[in-house]
């Protein structure tokens, strides 16, 4: 069988707040943009992932329009017009639709692929070599929309999963079931079987057939964006793009498309795959000392501890004396400590800090 060769756009989504990573992580500056990875940021791990499978006139980043300057500033490589700010956020059934449609008006015939910025992925050549599996599942399969299934490597009960149905073509198959967080049986059950995936939240499709989807499972929000797009030079960073956003249904594109399209596939991603939500899972990507300490910091200083994270962006020196399981984490207006099997609890902070400061420290 002759596949076409059809243009390849990636369009990375990075318009997350990232709220249990505060105090670094605030609404002027999110997660995604902060440099704690040796010295670089997830989206610019995001971005170095796609060298050598697209070119930097095929990438396109949406995200928050307050945060194009440092997206600009952080991808230098990435043409302006290709960096695509939402007025607000309306969840990435809208991300995707607005970026399917500036993609269409240069090339409707392409197949895109929707990557996020938010998680750690390697190693680089078995990404690669997925992301080319479902590029050319989407070629051959023009009317289908392809998503990454994540091999999991543990019964994890944060994530949701997808359950494999036929094989198609190698590593290729079918979706059964989108399935929700499950509890912690339920999710030992799904690792034993082999047969689900986590839910990366990473898409290929050909641009045609992700318009196609939007349009007959969310005919409003479609119809909204088609117009914003093709007047998007005009409008983009205006009151009038604004006020477009703030009627579009607010919908994740697993709710809104994956989960009712007439023909999704799944290619199997084999890869670590860390889904960067709390400072715990940040930690994990840093080798502990033999005390069980992690320190991402230029500088910081722990004596006589255990179990502790310590983590700051500046030269500020953060001691830890005497004390186990901590996590701290310093910036230059605010410090969280906490202890370890609460860090979840950071997220919730957020009603409190409204109530007692307003939006100082958001």
């Amino acid at each position: 069988m002759v596949v076409e060769v059809l243009m390849r756009h990636a369009v990375i989504m990075a318009g997350g707040a990232g709220t249990r990573l505060w105090p670094l992580s605030r609404k002027t500056r999110p997660k995604q943009l902060l440099k704690l990875f040796d010295g670089a940021s997830l989206l610019q791990l995001a971005r170095r992932r796609l060298v050598g499978l697209f070119p930097p006139e095929c990438i396109w980043v949406i995200t928050s329009a307050a945060y194009l300057d440092q997206v600009a500033e952080q991808l230098p490589d990435l043409p302006p017009a290709q960096l695509i700010g939402e007025p607000i956020g309306r969840d990435t059934a809208n991300a995707v639709g607005l970026a399917a449609h500036l993609v269409a008006r240069r090339e409707r015939d392409a197949t895109m692929a929707v990557f996020t910025a938010d998680h750690i992925i390697g190693p680089q050549e078995r990404f690669s070599a997925a992301v080319l599996a479902g590029l050319e599942a989407a070629e051959r399969s023009a009317e289908s929309l392809i998503t990454f299934g994540v091999k999991p490597r543990t019964p994890h009960t944060g994530y949701g999963y997808l359950h494999r149905g036929e094989l198609v073509a190698p590593s290729t198959f079918r979706v059964a079931e989108f399935k929700e967080k499950p509890d912690a049986e339920t999710a030992r059950r799904y690792v034993r079987s082999g047969e689900y995936y986590w839910n990366s939240g990473m898409f290929v499709w050909r641009v045609a057939a992700i318009l196609a989807e939007l349009e007959h499972l969310l005919p409003v929000n479609y119809g909204a964006l088609e117009r914003l797009a093709a007047d998007w030079d005009r409008l983009a960073g205006t009151p009038a793009a604004l006020a477009v956003f703030e009627r579009l249904q607010r919908i994740s594109i697993d709710y809104g498309v994956m989960e009712r399209a007439r023909s999704v596939l799944l290619v199997e991603l084999d890869c670590d795959w860390k889904d960067l939500g709390s400072w715990l899972s940040v930690a994990s990507t840093r080798t502990p000392d033999a005390a069980g300490n992690v320190a991402i910091a230029p500088r910081a200083l722990i004596v006589d501890g255990a179990n502790n994270i310590v983590v700051s962006e500046s030269g500020h020196l953060v001691v830890a004396l005497g004390v186990d399981d901590l996590v701290v984490v310093h910036s230059p207006d605010a410090t969280l400590i906490c202890r370890r099997d609460q860090v979840e609890r950071v997220k919730d902070l957020a009603a409190e800090r409204q109530a007692r400061f307003g939006d100082e420290y958001e």
